[in-house]
């Protein structure tokens, strides 16, 4: 990542944005303050002289730190948080293809997996496998020696392959799972929801101590089944759901009287038929990480949740990548 001395322009910030914000929201979990760091970035760039070898490489340096910093922080927020704390999601339409090759880079299930790691870890493992920067590259940016990011990055891959999901299902099993599953809570049929989750199934839910959620994950089918349907049948009619992408894979929006309500993602394992089960449910109920739907490209129509601030922002930010 050298940055030896054509001035730093705003084209070559733009060419890389999508980089920028996606090593930011990999980092923090959070699309607010990732595109907080964007724009830290770029006032960084702005005050750059003289030319930069390889901007990309100055760039990701610049968010990356300024990702480490942040991480202080939000590691205390994190501390006090009431209940499970789940990343911001990214929702597009069911039908969007952006970024969709790499969607497994930024599941809700892996950005999970990275809050476990330390800030470093979680630094080199997004550098170099979300964004293929060596290991000489990533050592320069951390200022660290290269033998030293190599370990890192071994610890941190380890970590996550033993706790990432254990199926990775095609999109068109993980869709058509879905769609069954949304079919059988929207009817109420308490032996086919049973029917599609895995015996040892976990849910969790995160409000943001602002709506109701449980505040301890819910584990086994029968639990988890009860617990679905007691939620949707405490909502009543005017509750709705759709199938949507979140962070690029096949899940599900609910809304209440029009409003946004939650997002879910689901996570499978193969059934011992070749059909899938559901291992992992993870649901964003927190009005505060639901306010950017409003208006988002795919999501047209669909109301803020109800209580929240109606931003203008989408659900993917400005340049940043649909699921990359």
């Amino acid at each position: 990542m050298t940055d030896t001395p054509d001035a730093a322009g705003p084209e070559d910030f733009e060419q890389h944005r999508r980089m920028i914000f996606g090593i930011a929201y990999r980092m923090l979990g959070s699309l607010t303050d990732a595109e907080d760091l964007v724009q830290d970035t770029w006032l960084r760039w702005t005050r750059v002289r003289g030319p930069v070898a390889n901007p990309g490489g100055y760039l990701a340096r610049t968010v990356t730190n300024l990702a480490l910093t942040r991480l202080g922080s939000a590691a205390v927020r994190r501390e006090t948080y009431p209940g499970t704390w789940l990343p911001e999601p990214l929702v597009a339409g069911p039908d969007a293809a952006d970024g969709a090759e790499r969607a497994e880079t930024v599941s809700l299930a892996l950005l999970v997996v990275l809050e476990s790691l330390s800030p470093l870890e979680r630094a080199v493992f997004v550098l170099n496998e979300a964004f293929g920067f060596s290991y000489r590259e990533i050592a320069e940016a951390l200022d660290r020696t290269e033998a030293a990011c190599r370990q890192v990055g071994s610890r941190a891959r380890a970590h996550v392959r033993a706790r990432r999901p254990r199926y990775d299902a095609p999109p068109d099993l993980r869709r058509r799972a879905t769609d069954e599953f949304l079919a059988a809570c929207a009817g109420g049929d308490l032996n086919r929801v049973l029917e599609l989750l895995a015996p040892d199934v976990t849910a969790w839910t995160d409000g943001g101590g602002v709506v109701s959620a449980a505040l301890r994950p819910v584990t086994g089918a029968r639990n988890v089944a009860r617990f679905l349907l007691g939620v949707l049948g405490r909502l009543g009619g005017g509750a709705a759901a759709r199938p949507v992408l979140v962070n690029g894979q096949p899940g599900l929006l609910l809304t209440l009287d029009g409003a946004v309500d939650a997002v879910s993602v689901l996570e499978f394992v193969e059934a011992p038929d070749g059909g899938l089960r559901i291992a992992e449910l993870r649901t964003v109920r927190n009005p505060a990480k639901l306010a950017h739907l409003t208006g988002a490209p795919g999501l047209t129509g669909v109301p803020g949740p109800a209580g929240a601030a109606d931003p203008s922002d989408p659900a993917v930010p400005a340049g940043a990548p649909g699921g990359a």
